[in-house]
Parts: structure tokens; C-alpha cells; sequence
């Protein structure tokens, strides 16, 4: 059986009908679509809480279902630390007596997270005696992750886990999520239908609309594909660029990046050089250049190819251009007088212009080389 999480089922609830087949790797698989488009169930079936009408998941090697054979674990052997969009924490107990509920369902033989590591990654130490009650929206749901991880699952399962929360709590929470992220092993499902989300987090990007994938793959690679935006909105539009500190500059209080697409200049960040990083270049915050720009206030100016030029949408006067620098994609949202002024064709050489403040990072630890 192959490692990571493989999924194929066809199920049909009420008028609705999921029919799912995707083989995702270790790290974040994140499940991304439309309200009502089969996020949910999907999760619950790998959950155990829906049976499919057929269907085979496996997690890690280890078979969940298979209608075919007649295998069907029962949810509580198939050890899901399941996240809901509410913590769902048990009001009349501690912080400390909800943590420690999660170990109820740990199997004793098995190494897993302890107690001490789970408060320092999700930052619980000072809650620990503090009631639901007491606590932010963003507090009750790294209670419940903390709760989900000391069950020592197999597969972590979050369903929406911010769609409760405003921007401030979900600001608050994102960075510790990056961290379950890094510093664990566990493999983790992230149900969402938000963009900005599912680009910081996920390694692996499943699609979803009206119940069928309609892509599936790594992030970096589904995340720059011009289809995507019918679901999420053209705003939205941008690529995604794995990136390396490789030095700041304080004089000018910038940070300059080494990418596959060339090396790029952003606000000076924290993060240490040599860390990597996840960068989102929005579509809107790129334009064209037939020659190299010359004493222009942008920084960044990335040689690169027309790959694809997108449809325009039903009463759209914009479009977006997929480019190719390097090898690495962006995306640039333009309007389609100017596609046509520039004579813009696919392999067309170009200069991709970018402003430093457009960059929105992601941070992720430099690797620990052992020995």
C-alpha cells in the first residue's frame, strides 16, 4: 500500500454525489472548493462518521476501508484526530483536564506526542487551568488540536478550523498551525475554502468541485493554474514560489530571497538566512514588460516566457497570464487592451515587474541536517 493518504470512492447522499479519487503524500493534504462542493463529506468518510456506497482510503500504509474486500474499521480504531470548525471542548474542565482527555484514546504502546512538547508547539502553558469559557476563539481551537494530538493519531483531520474565527483570531492561530505543520510528523488534512489559508499550509492541493476532483497535486503547481480562479475569484489569482533567505539588508530594511524564478527583494523579515519560505506573488501585483524596465521604482524584475494566456470571463474587461521565469510560474492579471497592445502570444519572451510590498511569505524552519 502506498504511503500518505489514498482516496477513491463514489458516494451518493440525497441528490448530491461525491466521486473522489486522489493519491496525496505525507504533510498537508488540503481539501479546497466551494461550499456544498463535497469537502465535508469526504473528510467524514475518511473519518469513519459516513460509510460510502464504495470507496477504498487508505492513511500511511494502513487500510481504512475497502467496500470491494468488505474492510471497514470502526471510527475508533481508526485513530482520526478529528478538528471541527467549533473546539467543541467540554465546558465544565480545565484546559489541562481537556488536554488530557485526548490520552484516553492513545495507544500505550505507541510513540506520539507528549504532553509537555504539545503545550510548547500550540503555546497552552499558560491556559492550563483557565475554563472554555475563559478562553479566545483562537485558544479553544489549539486546545482542541493539542486535545486531537495527545490521542496520538494516525491522520489529523481538520475541517475548517478558522471559519469561526475574524481575521485578528485567525492571525493569532495561523503561525502555531505552521508549526503543527514543521515540527510534527503527523499527517494532516486540512478541509477549507480559503485561498490565502490553503497557501500558507498545504503541500498538497486536492480541488473539489461538485463532488469530483478537478485537480489535484502539489501546491505550488495547482495553485498557479489559471482555472482554479473560477472558484476563488480573480483577486485571489497568484502564484505560489518556494524560496531561501539569503541575506538582509537594514540600511533599506528589505530581505532579499533566492527563488526558481531569480532572486526577489521583500520587507525585511525575522526569519533567519538560510530558512525557506513559501511566497504568493498576487496576479494583480504583476505587469508586463516587452524590454527590461530601466530606472523604474520596482525592484523586482523577472525575465520569463508567456506560458498561457486565460478566457476572458462574460463581461470581464481583464484576463490573467500564466508566465514562465525560469521554470517557475507566475501569474499576471491584466487588462485584455493592453494583452493586445503588447501582442502578448504563448513563448513570447517578457519581463515580469513586481512591486516588493506585493509578497506575502510563509515561514518554514531551516532543515536539521543529523550526524
Amino acid at each position: 500500500m502506498k504511503e500518505g493518504l489514498t482516496v477513491d470512492l463514489d458516494h451518493r447522499q440525497g441528490s448530491f454525489r461525491l466521486q473522489a479519487a486522489f493519491d496525496a503524500p505525507p504533510g498537508v493534504t488540503a481539501l479546497f472548493g466551494r461550499s456544498g462542493s463535497g469537502k465535508t463529506t469526504l473528510a467524514n468518510i475518511v473519518a469513519g462518521l459516513v460509510r460510502p456506497d464504495r470507496g477504498r482510503v487508505s492513511v500511511g500504509g494502513t487500510l481504512l476501508i475497502d467496500t470491494n474486500s468488505g474492510v471497514a474499521l470502526p471510527r475508533h480504531r481508526r485513530r482520526i484526530g478529528y478538528v471541527f470548525q467549533e473546539a467543541r471542548l467540554f465546558p465544565h474542565l480545565s484546559v489541562r483536564q481537556n488536554l488530557l482527555f485526548g490520552r484516553w484514546f492513545a495507544p500505550r504502546a505507541e510513540a506520539g506526542a507528549e504532553f509537555g512538547s504539545i503545550l510548547d508547539l500550540l503555546g497552552l502553558g499558560q491556559l492550563l487551568a483557565r475554563r472554555p469559557a475563559g478562553l479566545s476563539g483562537g485558544e479553544k481551537q489549539r486546545v482542541a488540536i493539542g486535545r486531537a494530538l495527545l490521542a496520538k493519531p494516525r491522520l489529523l483531520l481538520m475541517d475548517e478550523p478558522l471559519a469561526s474565527l475574524d481575521e485578528a483570531r485567525k492571525a493569532e492561530i495561523l503561525p502555531f498551525l505552521e508549526r503543527l505543520r514543521d515540527d510534527t510528523r503527523v499527517p494532516i488534512v486540512y478541509v477549507s475554502h480559503s485561498l490565502p489559508e490553503v497557501v500558507r499550509l498545504a503541500d498538497t492541493v486536492v480541488v473539489l468541485d461538485e463532488g469530483r476532483v478537478t485537480a489535484a497535486g502539489a501546491a505550488g503547481e495547482i495553485l498557479s493554474r489559471l482555472d482554479l480562479f473560477a472558484l476563488s475569484g480573480p483577486r485571489e489569482a497568484g502564484a505560489v514560489l518556494a524560496a531561501r533567505v539569503l541575506r538582509h539588508d537594514p540600511a533599506f530594511g528589505l530581505t532579499t530571497l533566492g527563488t526558481p524564478a531569480g532572486e526577489i527583494h521583500v520587507p525585511q523579515t525575522t526569519v533567519a538566512v538560510g530558512s525557506t519560505l513559501r511566497v504568493q506573488v498576487h496576479a494583480r501585483d504583476v505587469m508586463v514588460s516587452l524590454t527590461r524596465p530601466d530606472r523604474v521604482s520596482a525592484l523586482n524584475i523577472l525575465a520569463g516566457t508567456v506560458a498561457e494566456i486565460g478566457n476572458t470571463l462574460a463581461g470581464e474587461s481583464s484576463l490573467t497570464v500564466r508566465l514562465d521565469c525560469s521554470g517557475a510560474p507566475l501569474l499576471a492579471r491584466l487588462t485584455r487592451k493592453s494583452v493586445a497592445e503588447l501582442g502578448l502570444s504563448v513563448g513570447m519572451p517578457i519581463f515580469a515587474v513586481v512591486k516588493s510590498v506585493a509578497f506575502e511569505t510563509s515561514h518554514r524552519p531551516p532543515a536539521v541536517r543529523e550526524g
